[in-house]
């Protein structure tokens, strides 16, 4: 419990401004208009691509022993997997929506 206590003393300006980046993230994403979500979302599934890659590089890079480094990684990189996934399903099925229909004989 200490080094917990102590983890975020020490990096107490890192997670201001991580909060602070979802409350903004949130403000942006909420006034885009429904015409750019398509692109956006190809550009957010790239962003989780480098994401899980980072994961990933983290996950290798831990000790033996810092099984928080290694879950926090895991998570990530499911969580990231998840969204690249979901995105392109998103993508593929708004991109449909624009496609002629092919009719029936």
């Amino acid at each position: 419990m200490n080094e917990i206590s102590q983890f975020f003393q020490e990096n107490l300006e890192m997670i201001y401004i991580v909060i602070l980046m979802i409350f903004l993230g949130i403000e942006i994403i909420g006034r885009v208009p429904s015409v750019l979500h398509t692109p956006l979302m190809s550009g957010a599934n790239a962003i989780h691509g480098v994401v899980i890659i980072g994961a990933i590089i983290v996950m290798g890079k831990a000790e033996e022993g810092n099984y928080l480094i290694l879950s926090l990684g895991f998570l990530a990189v499911i969580l990231g997997t998840l969204n690249v996934v979901g995105g392109f399903v998103v993508t593929d099925r708004m991109l449909e929506m624009f496609s002629k229909k092919k009719k029936k004989n």
